[in-house]
């Protein structure tokens, strides 16, 4: 005899009743006083197969010694690159375009073109008008076809950013400044019609101590990826343990934080906007090699081709990292991210973004394969439910 359909209302309305979800939860501040904090409702994600609406696949252009951001001269053209960072391009974008415009303005340059109209061209394209210049975006895509949109769209500035032994002595303090910049940027999109950023809570779901997992990390065989996340604590809340009975999760570990969320497809049509009516142009154009860009009319060139660098600056140090994103149906309602056995749920305004992650950050490394798999999508979504599962039993 088959089950009767799931009554969500019913649900919510028993995991609060069930864990005490209207109760206080005794917390501590930074100060050692306490404070009580109340859960709110979490209303469910509905983790069927059959509410997958997309499966997208990302390359993150990962560089051992972190992001590019040299100048040099090509095709008579002065070339400012700004690719090649990893998983952290969305958070590192405005920082890493207050780091190439200058560059590419000096001697008063007021006349560039931007390769690229993903999340790192796009910030540049409307730094450099911020600047008083005039721009035109050359793109083999726009943003909704291009990497940058199949990202997490979460707050991530140390993502695969580098090695931990690659990066030169100088790049943790450059990355502080270029995430503390970027981090300001993203601020001004708050509240702004349509939600681009926005700050979520995520609960992060362990059955075994989180201290023992960090430990296991560390261990874990190469390669290592530079961990910077101490050097800017105050940007963000911290990562608090949540007391049992407080919370509606089957699962002895659940840690709570709020992070940003940028829900890309709309905040990349704000960016979008923004450029055009700044007077940007963007035009369709592929590149094939280097020396093709003598006939651009612009006499300065930034360079924000993402893992497509490789190809078309033969840059071999671009090393592909795979990331597969399951896209389930947007629920208006649900306002929160899980961590749950190495995979990630996150509710975005344009869909529910489930990836799995793996044990460790070598998930995808050295994997150019972009061909979605199914199979692995439907293994994700399946552990969502085996989770809720878990709730109502």
């Amino acid at each position: 005899m088959a089950s009767p359909p799931l009554d969500r209302r019913a649900l919510i309305a028993s995991l609060g009743a069930v864990t005490g979800l209207g109760a206080c939860a005794p917390m501590r501040t930074a100060a050692g006083l306490a404070y009580y904090d109340r859960l709110p409702p979490l209303a469910p994600m509905r983790a069927h197969a059959d509410r997958l609406f997309n499966i997208t696949v990302c390359l993150r252009p990962f560089r051992a010694t972190g992001p590019r951001l040299e100048v040099e001269e090509v095709a008579g053209k002065r070339v400012v690159h700004n690719y090649g960072h990893g998983g952290s391009g969305w958070s590192l974008s405005w920082g890493s375009a207050a780091m190439v415009v200058p560059k590419a303005m000096e001697g008063g340059t007021s006349s560039i073109a931007v390769i690229g109209c993903g999340a790192l061209g796009l910030t540049a394209a409307i730094t450099a008008q911020r600047a008083g210049a005039r721009v035109t975006i050359y793109a083999k895509e726009r943003l909704h076809q291009a990497r940058s949109a199949r990202a997490t769209g979460t707050w991530s500035p140390d993502s695969r950013v580098a090695l931990a032994d690659g990066a030169g002595s100088g790049f943790p303090a450059l990355w502080e400044t270029m995430t503390r910049t970027s981090f300001r940027a993203h601020q001004t999109y708050l509240g702004v019609p349509g939600d681009p950023v926005e700050w979520t809570d995520r609960y992060i779901l362990n059955d075994e101590n989180p201290d023992l997992l960090r430990e296991r990390r560390r261990l874990a065989p190469p390669p290592h990826f530079i961990e910077l996340q101490d050097r800017v604590r105050d940007l963000t809340p911290r990562t608090v343990l949540i007391p049992a009975g407080s919370h509606p999760f089957p699962t002895p570990f659940v840690q709570r934080n709020s992070s940003v969320t940028f829900n890309v497809t709309d905040y990349g049509h704000q960016l979008i906007n923004e450029f055009q009516l700044g007077g940007g142009k963007i035009v369709m154009r592929e590149f094939n090699s280097p020396a093709e860009l003598a006939s651009l009319p612009e006499p300065v060139v930034i360079n924000c081709t993402g893992y497509g660098a490789r190809a078309l600056w033969k840059d071999e140090s671009v090393i592909p990292v795979r990331g597969q994103i399951a896209w389930l149906i947007p629920q208006p309602e649900v306002n929160y991210g899980i961590s749950y056995k190495n995979t990630t749920f996150l509710s975005r305004r344009d869909g529910i973004v489930v990836q799995h992650n793996g044990p460790d950050d070598t998930q995808g490394w050295q994997d150019d394969n972009e061909a979605p798999d199914r199979a692995a999508a439907e293994a994700a979504v399946a552990t969502l439910a085996e989770l809720y599962s878990r709730m109502r039993g």
